[in-house]
């Protein structure tokens, strides 16, 4: 996502403020680090309100004068997708990498190319400790850990412009689906596209399902359809919010130019802010891009947010979640500083200053025990809200694109675009995706 540079210098102050907490926290590796190069690759992706952050708590992290220094470097989301899969089992590969744990890290894992972590983190049961259980269990695999959350929780929320909403005579977000189809008719009426989409991507996209499927069929359907069961994309359930995902099209919720509008360049965004849009499906990063993208939009208390709302005779909780538990890093194989990667792990993503530099940008942190923290702090009302979101979720399901392997996401995706430009019915939909 395309993000502005304004919170650099408030990023800075904040950290500047700590420096000497951690670097007498991050002093030099134990025995058995590496002693080659000097310096260890930390890949992340690029997002100008986080990349702050993490590039001062790993100058931080080396002004302890490590063995190995640490070198970060930001790709933006798609391409470091498949660059990740290039490099990953080569001589390229990082030493240190964030994704996005499930299936896709799976697949790495049963390649080979992903450090086992548990005997590290049970070592160290108080920074172990530091995380909420159900997030830090988005890195573990066949009882094992690999993968460390290293950045806030990312529940799905429905993000509105409150001024645009007045403008259309709504007064509050749809909490059931005959609301949300309301909104849409009166936002149209208004002149305003209701829901801004970054169709040119198609995860985008996959949020509207996840959820409907939720709502509709509860998450145990998805649950089949992740276990590979026989028929699991058959049940009825999956038919019907693929059909509610094509009543929105032809509604006209999305507008006509939602194919051209892009995630990472911030297209959906700026419709939100600029009030182009009434609404925006989005992870709870949208917040921090907000914020650092437009942020008059958010301090005038302009941009505002909900749970997705509930689908009338729907079998799913309206408290279930559907988004990424968190970001993770890991450490791969390949690395010739495996103990200095752990090492750099340990000592940055629950520093002070990591965890104050993520509220400070509207993250949540994975962290248990900041309820009190978050609600005195800069951003309270929305801190709460999605800490509060994940906390009392029955369910919290992980995005597909993430939860199955790598080839079966890119399945859905390419035919979950199709639907959205109406170049495959629903039926189709399940046809092509049941039958592999």
């Amino acid at each position: 996502m395309k993000r502005g540079t304004a919170l650099r210098s408030a990023v800075a102050a904040a950290t500047s403020a700590l420096a000497l907490t951690l670097t007498s926290c991050g002093g030099s590796n134990g025995p058995g680090s590496a002693s080659g190069s000097s310096s260890m690759q930390v890949w992340v992706l690029q997002d100008a309100a986080l990349n702050p952050v993490q590039h001062t708590i790993a100058n931080i992290y080396n002004a302890g004068k490590p063995a190995v220094k640490a070198s970060v470097q930001a790709f933006p989301n798609d391409p470091y997708k498949q660059k990740l899969q290039t490099a990953i089992g080569s001589p390229n590969a990082p030493d240190v990498f964030i994704n996005w744990g499930g299936g896709n890290l799976n697949t790495y894992v049963k390649a080979g190319n992903v450090v086992d972590l548990t005997a590290a983190l049970d070592a160290d049961p108080k920074f172990k400790n530091t995380f909420l259980p159900s997030v830090l269990d988005g890195g573990k695999l066949d009882g094992k850990y690999y993968g460390v959350p290293m950045e806030g929780v990312q529940p799905v929320a429905l993000f509105y412009n409150k001024d645009v909403f007045a403008k259309a005579g709504i007064s509050n977000p749809p909490a059931t689906w005959k609301d949300m189809l309301a909104d849409i008719d009166r936002l149209k009426a208004a002149g305003i596209t209701p829901i801004a989409l970054a169709g040119s991507q198609p995860w985008t996209e996959l949020m509207w399902l996840e959820y409907l499927l939720d709502r509709v069929g509860g998450p145990q359907v998805f649950a089949a359809i992740e276990a590979g069961k026989p028929g699991a994309w058959q049940d009825p359930a999956v038919l019907t919010a693929l059909t509610m995902i094509r009543d929105l099209v032809d509604r006209g919720a999305f507008g006509s130019n939602y194919g051209s509008v892009g995630a990472d360049s911030g297209g959906a965004d700026a419709l939100l802010a600029k009030g182009r849009a009434g609404m925006l499906l989005m992870g709870s990063w949208e917040y921090a891009g907000q914020l650092s993208s437009a942020p008059d939009f958010v301090k005038g208390g302009k941009l505002r947010w909900a749970p997705f709302p509930s689908v009338e005779g729907g079998k799913g909780d309206v408290q279930n979640v559907v988004g990424n538990p968190s970001n993770f890093f890991s450490v791969t194989t390949k690395s010739p500083h495996v103990r200095d990667a752990i090492d750099y792990i340990e000592k940055t993503v629950t520093a002070p200053d990591y965890l104050t530099g993520l509220i400070d940008v509207g993250q949540v942190p994975a962290v248990a025990g900041l309820s009190s923290r978050l609600a005195t702090g800069p951003h309270a009302d929305y801190a709460t809200f999605i800490y509060d979101m994940v906390r009392n979720a029955p369910s919290f399901t992980q995005s597909w694109d993430q939860a199955v392997p790598p080839a079966t996401a890119q399945q859905i995706l390419t035919n979950l675009q199709q639907l959205f430009n109406k170049q495959i019915s629903p039926q189709r939909f399940v046809s092509a995706v049941g039958s592999s």
